[in-house]
């Protein structure tokens, strides 16, 4: 596996961000992998983050994770969701051109607010394959769009989420359409402290399945 550090652009703002490489034949699918609330201690070196990025890769799979503006070495403030979206395009973007990966086959995935920020503005952006949505906090945001949204589309909660009741989410999952599929896990809650291989590994067989080939 291949760490690579790395800044792009979002807007007038430079952001740093971590680019994750399987052992391989290049070009690979790449997941685009969103941080937690910035005002709450959230960014890139979570620990949801990391072991989604390190299972990704197993998977021969490229992650790219990166902070939000204002957080780390990213440039910037906290713009309240607007912003952080259009960071998320941006990383999309970044990571679609870099010759290492295959621009065909990209997927999102945002952990808890990195969900409510990211989803909104990427979920319609053509090159986006698939997406996972992790712990999305349906109690304080607004997740209705999916249920617009026809590409395979994965979210995944803890039964004892204090943002995301589990009956919410099982509730609101069971209205999704039939490219959708949900996990509740018992025991787990929305830090994920105990869970985050399990957590992990369902969320790249996922991708594994999602994003198989350029058809997927």
């Amino acid at each position: 596996m291949q760490q690579q550090r790395t800044t792009f652009k979002s807007g007038d703002l430079s952001l740093e961000g971590i680019l994750y490489l399987p052992e391989g034949t290049e070009p690979f699918p790449c997941v685009v992998v969103c941080h937690p609330h910035p005002l709450y201690g959230g960014s890139m070196d979570n620990n949801v983050i990391d072991a989604v990025c390190n299972a990704l890769v197993q998977s021969s799979i490229a992650a790219f994770k990166f902070n939000f503006r204002g957080v780390g070495r990213s440039q910037g403030r906290y713009e309240e969701g607007k912003g952080e979206g259009d960071d998320s395009r941006n990383a999309i973007k970044y990571a679609s051109a870099l010759k290492e990966i295959d621009a065909e086959r990209i997927g999102l995935c945002g952990y808890s607010a990195g969900a409510a920020f990211s989803l909104p503005a990427c979920w319609s952006e053509k090159n986006v394959k698939a997406i996972a949505a992790i712990s999305p906090p349906l109690a304080m945001f607004d997740f209705s769009f999916v249920a617009y949204c026809d590409k395979p589309l994965f979210l995944i909660s803890g039964s004892y989420d204090d943002f995301t009741p589990s009956q919410k989410f099982i509730e609101f999952c069971r209205d999704l359409n039939d490219t959708s599929e949900y996990e509740l896990i018992v025991g787990a809650d929305h830090f994920w402290m105990e869970y985050e291989l399990k957590l992990a590994e369902m969320v790249s067989s996922f991708f594994i399945k999602a994003l198989a080939n350029k058809e997927a």
